[in-house]
């Protein structure tokens, strides 16, 4: 290596969890230049849409490394949420490619002393050149979302919530469960916030519920989507009004929330309210418990209900919908479910207020008599 360079200056942050990465990074860059002015801190930033700034900003990066710091003191030059490291078009882009592989050539010959280099690249591709050169150049943290394997799915994602609940102390009731798991997901980062904020506002010896988790935790699309299924499984209308609301605030469009929630939540219930009148079935204690009612029938009997996409039944919602479906009479699911085709029809057709015909819709089947 040349006398005056260092190649242990390089610092590389990655993963699927983008919360985790951003936060990583940011708490890195303040250790490594901590109370640096516009002198010691270059913020170069890698979130961009074309290949042209991608490949602007990657050689503004290179000749950052190369420029000494000024007046002889130390100098960190940050390329910022690079999304050119994710499988995108810009990402694949042989230009982008070639000005990357010049950038990691650079790093690789070694830095000029009092130089480093930070570069954060949420969700980028692991099977990129680049992607594996700049995890060798240096320090590397990855921060991955869990992996819950290939047939993971709701149930998956609500034991690993629970599982990170237990771990920080806070008990959740089933429905809690259920909604905080709807609202976070799998971030990481986000999750443990809101199960300290759980912690601090109802401490370790209280039973959070959906209500209380709704109170704090943000709402998101797909909480919204949830809640409203929720929602109608439970037949709170009170709840589904106002889920289906916020949703249209945030931009939904009607045919989305009617086909992405309403008419699946209807359609699970229909058909495990059918199977339980017909076979004598029994409400289970447990979501999970279900599997095994439906495992005593016939391969014909279940042959139309949902699954996921490796073949196998997707159990966990049908057993959600084995607990509710008694708040109706199968005679009540089946015009449910004749009224969503024709809320579908008029969303398609006409020209009536998208959440007039999904009001209409939900107060016509959920309304108590």
């Amino acid at each position: 290596m040349a006398a005056g360079k260092t190649k242990s200056a390089v610092y590389f942050v990655s993963g699927s969890d983008e919360a985790s990465v951003k936060k990583a990074a940011s708490g890195l860059a303040a250790e490594l230049a901590p109370g640096a002015d516009a002198f010691g801190l270059e913020t170069i930033d890698g979130a961009v849409e074309t290949v042209d700034a991608a490949t602007s900003r990657i050689n503004q990066a290179r000749q950052a490394v190369l420029t000494m710091p000024f007046l002889g003191g130390t100098k960190l030059v940050w390329l910022k949420n690079a999304s050119f490291l994710a499988d995108t078009i810009v990402g694949r882009s042989e230009t982008v490619q070639s000005a990357l592989e010049a950038l990691c050539e650079t790093l690789g010959e070694g830095l000029p002393d009092g130089v480093q280099f930070l570069m954060s690249a949420p969700e980028a591709d692991k099977r990129r050149t680049a992607y594996k050169t700049l995890g060798k150049l240096g320090t590397t943290q990855i921060h991955d979302k869990p992996d819950l394997g290939f047939r993971a799915g709701e149930e998956e994602v609500v034991s690993w919530t629970a599982g990170r609940a237990r771990e920080v102390g806070v008990l959740l009731m089933r429905d809690g469960l259920e909604a905080l798991a709807a609202r976070v997901g799998l971030e990481v980062r986000q999750l443990d916030n809101e199960l300290e904020k759980l912690l601090t506002a109802f401490g370790s010896g209280h039973k959070v519920n959906a209500d209380e988790v709704r109170l704090l935790v943000p709402a998101t699309r797909e909480s919204g989507i949830f809640d409203v299924g929720n929602a109608i499984s439970a037949r709170n209308l009170r709840l589904a009004l106002a889920t289906l609301d916020h949703l249209f605030y945030q931009g939904e469009r009607g045919v989305g929330i009617l086909l992405a929630s309403i008419v699946p939540t209807v359609r699970n219930l229909l058909l495990v309210k059918d199977l339980m009148v017909r076979h004598k079935i029994a409400a289970p204690s447990n979501p999970n418990q279900f599997a095994t009612s439906l495992n005593r029938l016939e391969s014909s009997q279940i042959e139309h209900l949902p699954r996921k996409k490796d073949g196998t039944l997707n159990t966990y919602p049908l057993g959600l919908a084995s607990q509710n479906c008694a708040h109706y009479t199968l005679a009540e699911l089946r015009r449910a479910f004749w009224s969503c085709g024709e809320a579908n029809r008029q969303l398609v057709t006409t020209q009536t207020a998208e959440d007039v015909v999904l009001m209409r819709l939900l107060t016509g089947f959920m309304a108590r008599a």
